[in-house]
Protein backbone atom coordinates (compact mmCIF):
# COMPACT_ATOMS: atom_id res chain seq x y z
CA UNK A 1 0.00 0.00 0.00
CA UNK A 2 1.18 3.15 -0.75
CA UNK A 3 1.12 6.35 0.90
CA UNK A 4 -0.97 8.63 -0.95
CA UNK A 5 -3.76 6.10 0.19
CA UNK A 6 -6.31 6.17 2.62
CA UNK A 7 -6.53 4.54 5.87
CA UNK A 8 -2.62 4.28 6.11
CA UNK A 9 -0.43 6.82 8.28
CA UNK A 10 2.68 7.54 6.01
CA UNK A 11 5.71 6.26 7.77
CA UNK A 12 9.01 8.81 7.57
CA UNK A 13 10.22 6.70 4.89
CA UNK A 14 7.49 7.58 2.53
CA UNK A 15 8.05 11.69 3.04
CA UNK A 16 10.35 13.10 0.69
CA UNK A 17 13.58 14.53 2.37
CA UNK A 18 13.57 18.06 3.68
CA UNK A 19 15.56 20.61 1.79
CA UNK A 20 16.64 24.52 3.27
CA UNK A 21 15.44 27.07 0.87
CA UNK A 22 16.66 30.09 1.02
CA UNK A 23 15.21 33.70 0.82
CA UNK A 24 13.91 34.88 -2.62
CA UNK A 25 14.37 30.71 -3.29
CA UNK A 26 11.30 29.37 -5.11
CA UNK A 27 10.57 25.88 -4.02
CA UNK A 28 11.41 23.40 -6.33
CA UNK A 29 13.58 23.95 -9.38
CA UNK A 30 15.03 27.46 -9.17
CA UNK A 31 15.03 29.33 -12.65
CA UNK A 32 18.21 30.52 -13.99
CA UNK A 33 17.94 34.48 -14.09
CA UNK A 34 20.53 37.22 -13.76
CA UNK A 35 18.70 38.34 -10.51
CA UNK A 36 19.68 35.20 -9.04
CA UNK A 37 23.17 35.40 -9.96
CA UNK A 38 23.31 38.85 -8.09
CA UNK A 39 23.29 38.68 -4.08
CA UNK A 40 20.11 41.35 -2.73
CA UNK A 41 21.71 44.84 -1.58
CA UNK A 42 20.10 45.73 1.38
CA UNK A 43 20.85 49.19 3.24
CA UNK A 44 21.01 49.60 6.79
CA UNK A 45 19.27 53.12 8.25
CA UNK A 46 22.87 54.73 7.97
CA UNK A 47 23.67 53.66 4.69
CA UNK A 48 20.53 55.37 3.43
CA UNK A 49 21.73 58.27 5.42
CA UNK A 50 25.26 58.58 3.80
CA UNK A 51 23.73 58.11 0.06
CA UNK A 52 21.83 60.41 0.50
CA UNK A 53 23.93 62.89 1.62
CA UNK A 54 26.57 61.83 -0.63
CA UNK A 55 23.93 62.81 -3.29
CA UNK A 56 23.14 65.28 -1.78
CA UNK A 57 26.78 67.01 -1.65
CA UNK A 58 27.07 66.30 -5.26
CA UNK A 59 24.16 68.19 -5.67
CA UNK A 60 25.10 71.32 -4.01
CA UNK A 61 28.77 70.90 -5.46
CA UNK A 62 27.09 70.92 -8.83
CA UNK A 63 24.84 73.99 -7.92
CA UNK A 64 28.20 76.20 -6.74
CA UNK A 65 30.04 74.96 -10.47
CA UNK A 66 27.11 76.10 -11.97
CA UNK A 67 27.09 79.40 -10.08
CA UNK A 68 30.58 80.33 -10.20
CA UNK A 69 30.69 79.66 -14.40
CA UNK A 70 27.54 82.12 -14.46
CA UNK A 71 29.45 85.25 -13.80
CA UNK A 72 27.09 88.48 -13.68
CA UNK A 73 28.67 91.33 -16.27
CA UNK A 74 30.72 93.98 -13.96
CA UNK A 75 29.06 97.33 -14.97
CA UNK A 76 31.69 99.51 -16.51
CA UNK A 77 33.19 102.57 -14.62
CA UNK A 78 33.11 105.71 -16.16
CA UNK A 79 34.42 107.47 -13.17
CA UNK A 80 34.59 108.13 -9.65
CA UNK A 81 32.92 110.47 -7.08
CA UNK A 82 33.09 111.25 -3.45
CA UNK A 83 30.25 112.04 -1.15
CA UNK A 84 29.65 115.55 0.14
CA UNK A 85 28.43 115.91 4.12
CA UNK A 86 24.76 115.78 4.13
CA UNK A 87 24.17 114.28 0.70
CA UNK A 88 22.61 111.22 0.16
CA UNK A 89 22.70 108.30 -2.43
CA UNK A 90 19.87 109.63 -4.58
CA UNK A 91 21.24 113.42 -4.92
CA UNK A 92 25.12 111.46 -5.82
CA UNK A 93 22.66 109.21 -8.13
CA UNK A 94 20.62 112.67 -9.51
CA UNK A 95 23.60 114.69 -10.17
CA UNK A 96 26.13 111.89 -11.60
CA UNK A 97 23.70 109.75 -13.97
CA UNK A 98 20.91 112.82 -14.95
CA UNK A 99 19.96 110.79 -17.77
CA UNK A 100 18.81 107.85 -15.86
CA UNK A 101 15.16 107.99 -13.87
CA UNK A 102 16.39 108.22 -10.13
CA UNK A 103 15.56 104.66 -8.86
CA UNK A 104 17.43 103.04 -12.18
CA UNK A 105 20.77 105.41 -11.44
CA UNK A 106 20.58 104.20 -7.64
CA UNK A 107 20.33 101.14 -8.20
CA UNK A 108 22.98 101.46 -11.02
CA UNK A 109 25.33 102.90 -8.41
CA UNK A 110 24.28 100.37 -5.55
CA UNK A 111 25.73 97.57 -8.08
CA UNK A 112 29.09 98.87 -9.60
CA UNK A 113 30.09 99.91 -5.77
CA UNK A 114 28.54 96.49 -3.78
CA UNK A 115 25.82 98.52 -1.31
CA UNK A 116 23.43 96.96 -0.01
CA UNK A 117 21.52 99.73 1.46
CA UNK A 118 21.09 103.76 0.54
CA UNK A 119 23.45 104.87 3.69
CA UNK A 120 26.55 106.58 2.15
CA UNK A 121 28.83 108.44 4.26
CA UNK A 122 30.51 111.97 4.03
CA UNK A 123 34.51 111.42 1.90
CA UNK A 124 32.96 108.14 0.95
CA UNK A 125 34.33 107.45 -2.48
CA UNK A 126 31.34 105.90 -5.11
CA UNK A 127 32.39 104.63 -8.43
CA UNK A 128 30.19 105.79 -10.61
CA UNK A 129 29.04 103.68 -13.70
CA UNK A 130 28.94 104.48 -17.80
CA UNK A 131 25.81 106.30 -18.35
CA UNK A 132 23.73 104.50 -21.09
Amino acid sequence: MLAGQPGRMPSPTDRPPLRLVRPGERRGAPEPSFAAELPAIRFTRRGRLVITLIATATVVALAVLLAASVDAAAPEIDHATTVSAGQTLSEVAATQLPGLPIPDAVARIQLANGLNSLQVQAGQLLLIPVSP
